[in-house]
């Protein structure tokens, strides 16, 4: 039998149906993927706005993600250069005091495989939140999400780059940050425009 295509791959995650049970609003699976991407953005889970529409980072936080890129929307939803795989494929509800639950433990395992790997032209990966981070570099992220951030330059060398989760309560962990605006921001712009050239 021949390995499964990345088209196929697809399709299988859109037809996900195995947190259903657990899913408040049922699954949807939203991502973007394509076998020309040079650009791959790993989030935590799509919210409720993104839930509704399909479409990925549609949402206060994807207009914040997008100022840090430098980037208008027109280019971020260009999906032949840019996929879009969340560490959970689906909305997975809410926490009891507040906040998006984290993404499902079983949906990266399954999918990241199969959508990500057949993905060879990816040149650099975000990692967008504390849930994107864990899942890609496990134990090799520092304990605190600033350290790991602040130490992108690590993670950079394997074509990572973390990042803060771009929701509204980030203004207030950066604005105690200088750095992450006058380092941080400069040297990811730097990297995707590296990353998206040629």
């Amino acid at each position: 039998m021949p390995p499964e295509t990345l088209e196929e791959a697809a399709a299988a995650a859109r037809a996900c149906t195995r947190c259903g049970p657990a899913l408040p609003l049922g699954p949807r699976p939203v991502f973007r993927v394509s076998p020309t991407a040079r650009l791959l953005i790993i989030g935590q889970a799509p919210g409720t706005r993104v839930h509704a529409t399909g479409i990925p980072w549609n949402d206060p936080s994807g207009d914040r993600l997008r100022s840090w890129l430098g980037m208008e929307r027109e280019d971020f939803y260009d999906a032949g250069r840019i996929a879009i795989v969340p560490a959970g494929l689906c909305y997975p509800g809410r926490m009891p005091r507040g906040g998006d639950a984290p993404p499902r433990p079983e949906c990266a395992p399954l999918w990241h495989p199969r959508l990500i790997g057949p993905m060879r032209q990816i040149r650099l990966t975000l990692l967008v939140g504390t849930y994107a981070i864990r899942t890609v570099l496990g134990r090799q992220a520092a304990a605190a999400l600033g350290q790991t951030v602040q130490d992108f330059a690590g993670p950079l060398a394997r074509g990572c780059f973390p990042l803060p989760h771009p929701s509204w309560r980030t203004r207030a962990w950066a604005a105690q940050r200088p750095w992450f605006e006058d380092t941080v921001l400069p040297a990811l712009r730097d990297a995707v425009r590296a990353a998206l050239a040629g």
